[in-house]
């Protein structure tokens, strides 16, 4: 029985010990691990060396646009509010109406001041014209004294020989002499009258230069008084979204007051980018940058530097920095770098709002580069 059961143990104990892996098994594992790792440092730095290196990334970067706060120009109560908030508008929609009565009266009190200002031109127009047509009269008179003045004259001298002669009384050549002396007086009355025409034809002028004055500042009062009868209509100043409606009906506003707000179209909108003056060596208008939004960093949008701001953000902050003090601390400053965005007609993302934040990568290799990415280093499209 012994010599039977004895093979058995053997058999176990041969069987364990072939189980182990051979080392040459691990070593092979070994070595395709480090081929891989070596494989994708090199597709990672072919990416580096021909793309990443130029990309400058922040994510201290937000969407603006030129939002129009809009207030009153003038006083009154809000008869009406006409728009929801978030409503789309375009320029020149009413948003808000006052109550336009007042300034309906005020325009035309000031249009009867207009009607009264050219009707007092008119008619110192017309004094005007009766005083040149005295001034006709007056030369027409001097003319009739002259002749007149010639006749007496030519008698006065023909009596004073006759009477000289003895063929005339000396009574008729006094007459003679009085005639020529009237016709004088009349003559000199005559210039005299001209000359007092002409002080009332100054005087006309001089009053018809007042009434065109008055006309001129009584229609400008009332250009503005139509001016403000329009204002009492606060309208849309571009196409553009409603926010921050602060109008209730009824409520009494005054000049400046904020009743609401217009913000852009998506079109409209822009990136301002703050990048480390770091990052700015290789930096040109016209670089394409890639805009991956918080909100949504599977719906990116591209766009292109537009411009750099003429300072650091730190210089137009309320308290500058002064570097010139005691306590100096060197901090990479930061410049807004502003970015337009690229968005074929009617096709902006639907998360597009202003105030949300995005990470701003540029493409420093110039307008023209593109990017292929990882994947595109791997498959060689560069």
């Amino acid at each position: 029985m012994n010599a039977i059961n004895d093979p058995e143990p053997i058999t176990a104990v041969s069987q364990s010990v072939a189980r182990p892996r051979p080392p040459i098994a691990g070593k092979v594992l070994r070595l395709g691990a480090a081929v891989l790792v070596l494989a994708a440092a090199a597709v990672v730095g072919r990416w580096w060396f021909a793309e990443a290196r130029y990309i400058e990334t922040t994510d201290n970067a937000y969407i603006q646009g030129d939002i129009a706060t809009l207030g009153a120009r003038i006083d009154g109560d809000v008869a009406a509010v006409l728009v929801a908030d978030n409503q789309a508008v375009k320029a020149g929609d009413p948003l808000i109406a006052l109550d336009p009565k007042d300034w309906q009266a005020r325009r035309d009190q000031a249009e009867a001041a207009v009607n009264e200002a050219r009707a007092n031109l008119f008619a110192t127009r017309r004094q005007i014209t009766q005083a040149r047509a005295a001034l006709g009269q007056n030369d027409a008179q001097i003319d009739q004294a002259q002749a007149e003045l010639t006749r007496a004259n030519a008698d006065a001298g023909r009596s004073a020989a006759l009477v000289g002669a003895g063929w005339t009384s000396r009574q008729a050549n006094d007459q003679a002499v009085a005639a020529f002396r009237k016709a004088e007086a009349g003559f000199g009355l005559a210039v005299a009258q001209r000359a007092v025409s002409e002080q009332a034809l100054a005087v006309v002028q001089s009053q018809a230069a007042v009434a065109e004055a008055r006309v001129s500042n009584t229609e400008a009062q009332l250009r503005l008084a139509e001016s403000n009868l329009a204002n009492t209509i606060v309208r849309a100043p571009f196409d553009g979204i409603v926010g921050n409606r602060a109008a209730q009906t009824g409520q009494h506003v005054q000049p400046g007051q904020q009743l609401i707000a217009i913000a852009p179209p998506p079109a409209k909108l822009f990136v301002v980018a703050n990048f480390k003056e770091t990052q700015l060596r290789r930096m040109h208008p016209g670089d394409r940058v890639t805009l991956v939004p918080d909100i949504d960093p599977n719906s990116p949008v591209t766009g292109t530097v537009a411009s750099f701001a003429p300072a650091t953000g730190a210089l137009f902050s309320l308290l500058p920095p002064e570097n010139a003090t005691g306590n100096f601390t060197k901090v990479v400053q930061r410049v807004p770098v502003r970015v337009a965005l690229d968005l074929p007609q009617g096709r902006a993302p639907a998360w597009l709002r202003a105030g949300l934040s995005v990470t701003a990568e540029v493409d420093t290799r110039g307008p023209d580069a593109v990017r292929h990415g990882l994947l595109g280093s791997i498959f060689g499209t560069h």
